[in-house]
């Protein structure tokens, strides 16, 4: 018996040779496998736009921190050694004198005190109420809704000093002068925060609403359970803004607080870093860094929020 094996198949190559033509026709060029990022071209072209945009940014930082820096710097320093060199950076003898001064001489834990409470329930009630108003412009529908916005847009457009004569007056026939009450509740709700929040709102689906009210759901659970936990980002905004006009508010609390122990902490350091002399200096900047610190501290834990309100609210 013949055992001739038998011949090979040409299989492979007549493969190749129908793969051939639509490799050959196909679009895939050099380019599609190379990013744009691998020319280098791209890379020269790009680079020194990056650097300049650096080189500004950081020139604005520190034009932005060094007066901070400089203040917390010049309340170790002394008030003869401020007046011999105000522009001087580093204190030549540091010296705690003024912090000494401001915790243990003056009553400054009670003012810390003071603008801590009226800060707090002051933003307390803007987030509640400005919410609840915000919630009712934004997804209720009543007669008159467009004439009370109209109303709100057009009250911050009135200075602050038109209406603050008739509200000392009110406050004052009120019987709040000196109280806790009379420097809080003048402030307890701002057009501002109305406004903020019922941009932020208008941006909320109202399909999730709907879905609510057919669950049985009340408008007071919808705004609690389905609305505020979403404005996280506008509630942090409007805390950090709420709190710092409180927090650095002067002459409301230097007209109603006519009573040392229910100075704030701004009228505190304008009355008793002044004398009859001179200007305390040091003592003013030692007061400053007291005042600055917890907003900054604020700020921090809330940027990420603060950044997400101010860039969503208005956007519908």
């Amino acid at each position: 018996m013949d055992a001739t094996p038998p011949p090979a198949t040409d299989a492979p190559r007549e493969g190749a040779r129908q793969l051939g033509p639509v490799l050959a026709s196909s679009s895939v060029t050099d380019t599609d496998v190379v990013g744009p990022e691998s020319h280098p071209v791209g890379r020269r072209h790009g680079e020194p736009t990056r650097w300049w945009l650096y080189i500004v940014l950081t020139l604005g930082l520190v034009a932005m921190v060094m007066p901070f820096v400089w203040m917390i710097l010049g309340s170790f320093k002394t008030d003869a050694e401020i007046r011999q060199n105000p522009t001087g950076f580093l204190p030549q003898n540091p010296t705690l004198e003024n912090y000494d001064t401001l915790f243990g001489r003056l009553d400054f834990t009670t003012f810390f005190i003071n603008s801590i409470v009226v800060a707090v329930f002051v933003t307390l009630g803007n987030i509640v109420f400005c919410s609840m108003i915000g919630y009712a412009l934004a997804k209720l529908q009543f007669r008159g809704k467009k004439l009370l916005f109209a109303l709100v847009v057009g009250t911050l457009m009135v200075p602050g000093v038109v209406t603050f004569v008739p509200l000392f007056v009110l406050v004052a026939n009120l019987g709040l002068v000196n109280t806790y009450p009379g420097l809080i509740l003048p402030f307890l709700i701002s057009p501002l925060g109305v406004f903020l929040m019922r941009q932020f709102m208008l941006g909320l689906p109202d399909e999730l609403i709907e879905a609510a009210r057919i669950d049985g759901a009340s408008e007071w659970r919808i705004f609690l359970r389905v609305i505020m936990p979403m404005c996280g980002p506008a509630v942090a905004t409007l805390t950090i803004l709420t709190f710092l006009a409180s927090w650095n508010n002067f002459l409301w609390p230097l007209v109603v607080a006519t009573k040392e122990d229910m100075y704030t902490l701004p009228v505190a350091l304008a009355l008793y870093s002044v004398s009859q002399n001179a200007a305390r200096y040091g003592l003013m900047m030692a007061g400053a860094v007291v005042v600055v610190l917890p907003m900054l501290l604020l700020f921090v834990f809330l940027q990420r929020y603060f950044v997400q309100g101010i860039a969503l609210t208005g956007i519908k």
